[in-house]
């Protein structure tokens, strides 16, 4: 029993060396993107046709080393592009972070949308487009980008000693590869019986000099300006990289390497989805078959030592943990975070909700944060933390909260947040103080910031989500007034092909909500349309989404507003605060003609978000007519009490499908 004990120990060992040596790379994560404005170019110009073009043509010219490389047009309107993956990525996470890019880039450069030259970095590939030749050109080297580990601060004569002579070797190999395959990865021992891993890259077509040149200088220039002992570092350019870290990170089972019988030109093929099956059945062979052997052996032992009864193992809740699928968040310690809010106390309570309060905290290194705590008693409390890690995490946008990290701790579940100094649109918008401080020009970009982060939960994420609460409390403002949209407890994942759903469960804020939302459970990206000219009509006229008073009479603000509009009245609901400063009555007049737009009565009437960021965005563009918005519960309600009756938090999950 011993012999056979430390046989499958041995046996273990060796898938779990075989496993070490294979490692899963996840989703692509955007790094960082740059853009460059050309004030002269306009939407529908031919260098911005060529553009859009190059990047459409651009996926389907695969050198079959993750390199690609597209041009469009003629003259001064021609658009030259790239696009490039790491070496150890396969082709299909390689398709899907270039996809990915085209995505993010548009977005990113929405305000330079129609720009001379961009570049977006994943961590996994690449993409760049420019009016200049691009390949071999080192003028496209512009703003380089580096990443570091500012907490580790030492000698820097450490980096001659340990990622220094590693990055040097792997350069000399990458510089010596074929004309499609510049790539090079590998180790070395580092100091304190630590193992330093690292990798570089350059461009396809690059000579070996001019690799070498771009990544000595993108190395040198961290070494002497950057570099402070830090235990990972990255250096970025549109020609080369390079990056260093503790961990492996990259796939060594994947690397494409130059074949020895052909020469350094020719290179083999990088594994498809045959080899990754094949290495797959392996893994599974060499687990399955000792287990199975481990069972066979416990069951003869236990039979022979006639062990009838046997308890059933006691589940440890202080140990278990959640599966949250592919989300990327940093998990935290719960006593530091009960240390940050200084045991959630009331004095650092910032507000609470239907599934529990949120807390200011601050870290031992003074970032500030908000954290999330759920109610214990929340029936469905597990599920909506699962629901919100997974969703928030695979979200990346300017106009969305950010979700920094969780903690798990027996029954305890807690969101940490990036922390927002000037809390919620709401408390601006009615206060009879602060409101002040929103004129027009705030006001119309916080409008803007929101459709913009609708448009990305829509259309350009990987997944199309539907908000279902959105209001002026879940926007939260930072500290420059940029929105930001906040509470994904309730929003709900759609397949690509879905264009609408249904629900027994009705979530939300009534007031907000659309009516085939309301009473008849019907929801899709036009009742978040919905939701947002409702919002809209608020910050315009700063008044809340329920029965107000004109004359003699009450009447409700969507019915208000639009008997105003159609008798051209408007600016008797405009909030004063913006018609005696700098807002145009002109410009006020069309952004609620747009809310009316997004509140109509029929779903199929009103605008997608994409849209409404085009028409808030060009006031050339000629607006449609409105039809009556809808007053779907004004019967049901006494005049005297407001519209907004409750916020029911119920969740609604659906399977999360890549897009």
């Amino acid at each position: 029993m011993f012999m056979l004990a430390r046989i499958l120990l041995l046996w273990f060992s060796i898938i779990f060396m075989y496993l070490n040596n294979t490692i899963t790379l996840a989703e692509a994560k955007f790094i960082s993107s740059q853009c460059e404005n050309a004030a002269n170019d306009t939407r529908n110009s031919t260098y911005q046709r060529n553009v859009e073009n190059t990047l459409s043509g651009l996926l389907n010219t695969n050198s079959g080393y993750g390199f690609f490389n597209f041009s469009v047009g003629q003259g001064n309107d021609r658009v030259y592009s790239i696009a490039l993956c790491r070496g150890d990525v396969e082709s299909d996470l390689c398709q899907s972070c270039l996809n990915d890019s085209i995505v993010q880039l548009r977005e990113n450069c929405r305000e330079y949308r129609y720009s001379k030259a961009a570049v977006i970095f994943y961590d996994l590939c690449l993409l760049q487009y420019s009016n200049e030749y691009i390949l071999g050109n080192p003028r496209t080297n512009k703003n380089p980008l580096f990443e570091w580990n500012i907490l580790n601060a030492t000698d820097q004569s450490r980096f001659n000693g340990s990622p220094g002579p590693l990055l040097k070797r792997l350069t000399a190999e990458a510089a010596a590869g074929g004309p499609l395959l510049k790539f090079a990865a590998g180790n070395m021992s580092g100091p304190d019986f630590s193992t330093i891993y690292g990798l570089v890259q350059c461009t396809p077509y690059l000579s070996e000099a001019q690799c070498t040149t771009c990544l000595d200088n993108s190395i040198n220039t961290f070494a002497r300006e950057y570099y402070t002992g830090s235990s990972r570092g990255r250096g970025l350019l549109p020609t080369c990289n390079f990056r260093y870290e503790t961990y492996k990170f990259f796939n060594t089972s994947t690397l494409v390497i130059p074949s020895p019988s052909l020469g350094s030109p020719s290179f083999q093929p990088p594994p498809g989805k045959n080899t990754n099956k094949t290495q797959t059945v392996r893994i599974i062979i060499i687990i399955i078959v000792p287990i199975c052997v481990l069972i066979v052996i416990t069951s003869s032992y236990i039979f022979m030592r006639k062990k009838t009864q046997q308890k059933p193992p006691t589940e440890n809740i202080e140990t278990k943990t959640m599966d949250i699928g592919t989300s990327e968040c940093l998990q935290y310690n719960f006593s530091t975070l009960k240390a940050a809010t200084n045991e959630f106390s009331e004095d650092n309570k910032l507000g609470k909700g239907g599934f529990g309060a949120v807390y200011k905290g601050k870290l031992g290194d003074g970032q500030e944060i908000a954290v999330k705590r759920l109610a214990r008693d929340s029936g469905q409390g597990d599920i909506e933390f699962k629901n919100e890690v997974v969703l928030v995490a695979k979200l990346q946008h300017r106009n969305l909260v950010r979700l920094l990290g969780f903690s798990i701790e027996g029954s305890e579940r807690l969101l940490i947040y990036e922390f927002l100094p000037n809390a919620s649109l709401d408390q601006f918008i009615f206060d009879p103080t602060k409101h002040t401080i929103l004129d027009w020009e705030k006001r119309y970009k916080i409008i803007k910031g929101i459709a913009k982060g609708l448009l990305y939960l829509h259309e350009d994420s990987r997944l199309r989500i539907i908000h279902r609460d959105l209001k002026t409390s879940n926007v939260l403002l930072d500290v420059e007034m940029n929105p930001k949209i906040a509470d994904f407890d309730m929003a709900r994942l759609f397949n690509p092909e879905e264009t609408q759903g249904d629900t027994n469960r009705i979530v939300g804020t009534y007031g907000y909500m659309a009516p085939e939302y309301a009473m008849h459970g019907q929801f899709s990206v036009k009742s978040d349309v919905f939701s947002f000219g409702v919002l809209v009509l608020e910050m315009v006229t700063g008044q809340k989404n329920q029965y107000i008073r004109n004359g003699e009479s009450m009447e409700h603000l969507l019915s208000y507003a639009w008997k105003s509009w159609q008798n051209g009245t408007v600016s008797n609901i405009i909030d004063l605060t913006l018609t005696t400063g700098s807002g145009s009555l002109g410009d006020i007049t069309r952004i609620i003609h747009i809310a009316l737009l997004c509140v109509q009565e029929n779903s199929g009437d009103r605008p997608p978000m994409d849209e409404v960021v085009h028409m808030l965005n060009s006031f050339s563009l000629t607006l449609v007519i409105p039809s009556e918005p809808a007053f779907f519960i004004r019967n049901t309600i006494h005049p005297q009490v407001p519209l907004l009756i409750f916020s029911e938090n119920i969740v609604s999950i659906s399977e999360i499908a890549p897009r």
